[in-house]
């Protein structure tokens, strides 16, 4: 093997699409690596208490330990988490995010915002991201995020300008569809978005069209199977209540 050749494998990012419960393991960690650096690396207990917290996360989650071990398995086999021994011989996880995806202290605190939260627009994503490190303009963030888009990491769901979506790219390619799709249907918007506002970014507007009864009854069993396995992946399940 050349020279060059060995330098492309050694800066090729080992990062592949991963489900939405993956995504929010690893992102805690990458959180919790940058605002409470004393409590990091974590035990599987602390990290289940992160998965599931209500702030800063979407969508809420109800991850049991089991699930959560489970998935720290199935991470450190692709080389994105390691364990190693704390005090008293406790095991803990740590994140190798910056190796895994092949990304600096910036890119990794704009890539955590994504993985906990996802879509999201540029001024919701500088504001968050900039608890982990400072993000003062929108211009840094942009050339953050161009860095990242050039190695596939990150997407652009609506076009630029005001209002414009973003997300990371780690979806699997079927979550990527239902998402794009969710949010074509709902168009750009132009007013501003809530910070603090938890419920989902895309959705129906109201000037969507329906179509006809029989399209509707399709998109409606797809859907419900999609909630279904969504529920499964993420440990939640949705109560429906009586209007």
């Amino acid at each position: 093997m050349s020279e060059h050749s060995a330098t492309e494998n050694e800066n090729k990012p080992l990062w592949n699409p991963i489900e939405a419960k993956h995504r929010r393991v690893i992102g805690v960690l990458m959180e919790k690596s940058k605002t409470t650096p004393d409590a990091y690396p974590m035990t599987i207990n602390s990290l289940t208490v992160g998965c599931n917290q209500k702030s800063n996360r979407h969508p809420v989650m109800n991850l049991t330990q089991e699930k959560v071990q489970e998935v720290v398995d199935q991470l450190r086999l692709m080389g994105a988490v390691t364990i190693v021994q704390g005090v008293g011989r406790v095991e803990k996880i740590r994140h190798n995010a910056y190796q895994w995806l092949a990304i600096d202290k910036f890119e990794a605190a704009v890539m955590c915002e994504l993985l906990l939260r996802g879509e999201q627009t540029f001024g919701e994503l500088r504001v968050r991201a900039s608890r982990m490190e400072p993000i003062g303009e929108l211009d840094q963030l942009r050339t953050i995020f161009e860095c990242l888009k050039n190695r596939n990491l990150v997407i652009e769901l609506t076009p630029p300008g005001r209002g414009q979506l973003v997300s990371h790219n780690l979806y699997p390619e079927w979550e990527l569809e239902a998402l794009r799709k969710s949010v074509a249907s709902q168009g750009t918007g132009e007013g501003p978005r809530d910070l603090d506002h938890d419920a989902p970014a895309v959705g129906p507007s109201a000037g969507t069209s329906v179509g006809s009864l029989a399209e509707l009854q399709q998109t409606v069993k797809q859907l419900a199977a999609r909630l279904a396995y969504l529920e499964e992946q993420l440990g939640v399940h949705l109560e429906s209540t009586d209007s």
